[in-house]
């Protein structure tokens, strides 16, 4: 009977993570346009990043609740499989009914129905992120950790080129509209967001159908747990449950009791997802005004209702600028994309350590120099697929977005990576449930922060917010080389007993 857990082919690594692909196609879609969505549905820029707040707080909450449920759960579909297709489903319908908030104006009105199904999103998202993040540790053996996680940030990069330029190509290729009136949602977008909720559903249902999990007893003999700790992993099934006061009194211990590199990566997430939701957020209005020269007044909801009407070059401006995001976005996906085939065999050569911090590093002064790009000049840019005309300096963006890639390759691999092996085998759910509060809870702060540091100190000239987002990150950079990693000897030790096997 076999005691080491079996090693991987590449494409069954592959199919555990593919589904990831189109769970990141709808989150793309979502950092791409919500704000521009928002923003037409009516809201000022002071209150959008509290409308983003949304997104944080769903995964504080689903998260470790998912977790747990995964860490216990095992039928047909398996452990964490069946939460990832639940939140597959719940995600299409938030998607689908998002881009079309202006049609229940009768019920809700449109921003509150676009807030909601934000809300129904990002906690369908979160659903989905947690089990998938797990089903890497469960199924990846320990020696081929960097290559899982490489892997998984391979196609979440994949899926967010798609879904960041997809509303750009059904603009510039298919023809359809890019602009709307306030209260409406451009058809472009509104198309964008039905064929990702396709993509997401389809690439989900592949990997429950394409990955059989572990059976307790396998995984039990796998990850060297006693029998009491293997008897506890289907005990929802086996007792009753405990009541919810004892339940949140041994959730709470656990938070107390996380292992010290969560803690320590806790300090890097912090700066790291502080500055990477002050760029989803504000973007969009920090190139329309930097690089497209639009007067940040025409951001003010007040200003355009008391205004004659919106200039129709004001229009374009802003619907040009946000397709221009779109290509943005995809671009450091798809760096961040070249990056992860290499990350595994640099972080092995150099360290985790090393490749995370110079990562980080390199994201940070690439947001600063977002300052020195821009260029009014108006170029024809052919992209191959069509060609457009946008100001230089829109052009030029794209040299920062190698940087900004680089670093998000490394914020999705390296921390679960370290993580990983500091981690018990009968409670790795949860506390990867957990360990989603270092990504929620520096957003929730970035969420109430931003706009107030936005309009008060820098009057809502929203370039200088995305430097503040590159001193936050090159702050993570410095605190990387404070984490102290736990797995090093247990790759070791499962190397020689593969190399003494063969």
């Amino acid at each position: 009977m076999q005691a080491t857990q079996p090693r991987l082919s590449f494409w069954q690594i592959w199919n555990v993570s593919f589904g990831f692909l189109g769970v990141q196609f709808g989150f793309a879609l979502q950092n791409a346009n919500v704000s521009r969505i928002l923003s037409d549905l009516g809201a000022d820029l002071h209150s959008l990043s509290l409308f983003w707040l949304v997104a944080p707080i769903m995964g504080l909450i689903v998260q470790p609740i998912v977790g747990s449920a995964s860490d216990r759960t095992w039928n047909r579909l398996g452990r964490r499989r069946p939460f990832i297709l639940a939140g597959a489903v719940a995600a299409v319908v938030g998607m689908i009914l998002l881009p079309n908030a202006p049609i229940f104006v009768a019920f809700l009105a449109p921003m509150v129905m676009g807030a909601l199904m934000v809300a129904l999103m990002d906690a369908s998202f979160n659903v989905c992120f947690q089990p998938f993040r797990s089903l890497v540790s469960d199924m990846v053996p320990p020696s081929q950790r960097n290559v899982g996680y490489s892997i998984q940030s391979l196609l979440i990069n994949i899926g967010a080129v798609i879904g960041s330029i997809l509303p750009f190509v059904l603009t510039n290729v298919v023809g359809l509209e890019n602009t709307a009136q306030m209260g409406e949602v451009a058809p472009s977008v509104m198309w964008a967001f039905y064929i990702g909720a396709s993509v997401l559903l389809g690439t989900v249902i592949w990997t429950v159908f394409r990955t059989k999990e572990y059976s307790p007893e396998e995984y039990s003999r796998y990850k060297g747990l006693s029998p009491e700790q293997g008897a506890s992993l289907n005990s929802e099934k086996k007792e009753k449950k405990a009541p919810l006061a004892q339940r949140l009194k041994e959730f709470f211990a656990l938070v107390a009791t996380m292992p010290k590199t969560m803690k320590q990566l806790a300090v890097v997430q912090f700066f790291s997802w502080f500055a990477l939701f002050i760029m989803w957020v504000y973007t969009t209005p920090a190139i329309t005004q930097h690089i497209w020269n639009v007067d940040k007044q025409w951001f003010d909801p007040a200003f355009i209702a008391a205004a004659p009407m919106v200039p129709e070059a004001i229009i374009m401006a802003k619907g040009a600028a946000g397709d221009w995001v779109g290509i943005l976005f995809a671009a450091y996906s798809v760096f961040a994309a070249i990056f992860s085939i290499f990350l595994a065999k640099l972080a092995d050569k150099f360290g985790r350590k090393t490749i995370y911090a110079g990562a980080l590093a390199l994201g940070g002064l690439s947001y600063v120099s977002f300052l020195f790009f821009q260029d009014l000049t108006m170029v024809n840019v052919n992209l191959l697929i069509t060609e457009v005309t946008v100001p230089l300096g829109a052009v030029k963006l794209l040299i920062p977005m190698i940087g900004v890639g680089i670093a998000w390759a490394a914020i999705l691999a390296m921390p679960y990576a370290m993580l990983a092996g500091a981690l018990p085998a009968d409670k790795t759910g949860v506390y990867m449930g957990i360990f989603n509060f270092t990504v929620a809870a520096p957003q929730i702060v970035s969420g109430l922060t931003a706009g107030w540091i936005l309009s008060s100190v820098f009057d809502n000239d929203a370039k200088y917010i995305i430097v503040v987002a590159g001193v936050s990150m090159v702050i993570g950079a410095i605190a990387v080389f404070f984490v102290k990693e736990a797995d090093t000897s247990e790759i070791v030790e499962e190397k020689g007993v593969i190399q003494d096997g063969v």
